[in-house]
């Protein structure tokens, strides 16, 4: 007798192998090497070099453990971060969390958008107002149209324009003795740029948004096979989930901060080394690339531009979907026809629209990522106190609230964002 494929939901996973393994923790982590991130990055090496390598190795741990957890929200009880902040918490920390969640992406949406569309101009010329205004279509386009489960293979499948900024230090002389030293035994003057860099690094890899994409994804993931269900309801399916989404997140955040760290690396060779210290956005990056490192760390940077802010754009309008569409109680989800979700739907479509209007109104992209900054520090250090009240809550979790070392690490991270945006608030206004 022939098992339907549903049924048996370990057997579709080896069956379909080891790219089924790998979903929202992959993509999650390759998105927030987005445009923005990469001229983040991009300013931190052509500032000061090798000096803040040691950050990627520090926020790992946090920024991994932090999104298994909402991993884990999403799986266990079936609804994203929105979804039980409506159930469990006060309407004041929903409304203002989700405020600031739309606003942040819709900034970030902007500056991305913009990216790319310089990036392509880099490459070949044209006008880059017309190539932001048609890859804001396409993103919209392909999430409202494309199926979810082929959407996400082509997600999955894109993250590989990451492997671009690897390729690009294998082109440079690389002192590896100094940038090894320089990661491993980290070196903070107490400046206040030094310490804005620091805190701008760490809101670029532990952002709001991720945690409601990778929550909500879970449970689209889990809706697309009719034998999964929350496990609160089938608690024999935690095991093997547990595995899965500890699997997929360590890997996709490994990958994240891998490509961040030879951004970084690849800024301070290339850029610092020289005497370039003012690298504002991605595409200046990729421009400063081209008279010292050669055409092909150029072509190759810009691409990767393109490439990242493809992955990145339905990941920010998406989690913006999610979080008002599920504060709001409507239906939700990728997975989702149109018509069955037209408020979700709005939401990802008019998102990405107000983004690139920023873009057409020639909003200054450097204000824009420092608002953006502002609202992601102001807004993870709440947010993440309310994922782990909500995780460590019996009523919500069940048998499955967190214990050991991820809870204590989820605080620890807790700790370490608040103390973040105190330092931000500090520093503002200083040089």
């Amino acid at each position: 007798m022939t098992v339907p494929e549903a049924v048996e939901p370990e057997r579709r996973e080896k069956k379909q192998g080891l790219l089924k393994t790998f979903g929202p923790g992959l993509i999650t982590g390759a998105s927030d090497d987005d445009p923005s991130g990469i001229a983040t990055y991009s300013q931190v090496g052509a500032q000061f070099g090798y000096g803040l390598l040691w950050s990627m190795l520090f926020s790992y741990p946090l920024m991994a453990t932090i999104q298994e957890i909402s991993a884990r929200l999403g799986r266990v009880t079936g609804h994203g971060v929105a979804g039980n902040l409506r159930r469990h918490a006060a309407p004041f920390w929903l409304w203002i969390i989700t405020g600031l969640l739309l606003l942040a992406n819709v900034i970030n949406l902007g500056a991305d958008i913009g990216a790319m569309g310089e990036a392509v101009t880099l490459l070949i010329g044209g006008p880059a107002l017309l190539y932001a205004a048609l890859f804001a279509l396409l993103s919209v386009g392909l999430q409202i149209f494309v199926p979810y489960t082929r959407y996400a293979r082509f997600l999955k499948w894109l993250t590989a324009a990451l492997l671009a900024y690897v390729a690009t230090v294998f082109v440079v002389r690389v002192p590896w003795g100094l940038a090894l030293r320089l990661t491993l035994v980290p070196q903070l003057a107490l400046t206040p740029a030094s310490i804005q860099a620091l805190v701008a690094v760490l809101g670029t890899t532990i952002s709001p948004y991720l945690f409601f994409w990778q929550a909500s994804e879970e449970v689209s993931e889990m809706d697309t096979h009719v034998l999964e269900h929350p496990l609160v309801e089938s608690p024999d399916q935690a095991p093997a989930q547990f595995r899965r989404i500890r699997t997929d997140t360590y890997v996709g955040m490994a990958f994240s901060n891998l490509v961040a760290f030879f951004i970084i690396l690849t800024a301070a060779v290339v850029l610092h080394a020289n005497g370039v210290r003012d690298v504002q956005t991605a595409s200046q990056a990729a421009e400063a690339l081209r008279p010292v490192a050669g055409r092909f760390a150029f072509v190759m940077f810009a691409a990767g531009i393109i490439g990242t802010g493809l992955l990145a754009l339905p990941v920010l309008a998406g989690s913006a979907g999610y979080a008002l569409g599920e504060a709001l109680n409507w239906p939700v989800g990728l997975e989702r026809q149109p018509l069955q979700a037209r408020g979700f739907y709005g939401v990802v479509a008019v998102s990405t629209l107000l983004g690139l209007g920023l873009v057409l109104v020639h909003i200054d992209p450097i204000k824009a990522l420092f608002y953006s900054a502002i609202i992601n520090g102001v807004t993870a250090a709440p947010v993440m106190v309310l994922i782990m009240l909500l995780t460590g809550s019996k009523r919500v979790m069940g048998h499955f609230t967190l214990r050991g070392w991820l809870k204590w690490l989820g605080w620890l991270g807790t700790a370490v964002m608040a103390l973040a945006a105190v330092a931000l608030f500090a520093t503002l206004g200083r040089s």
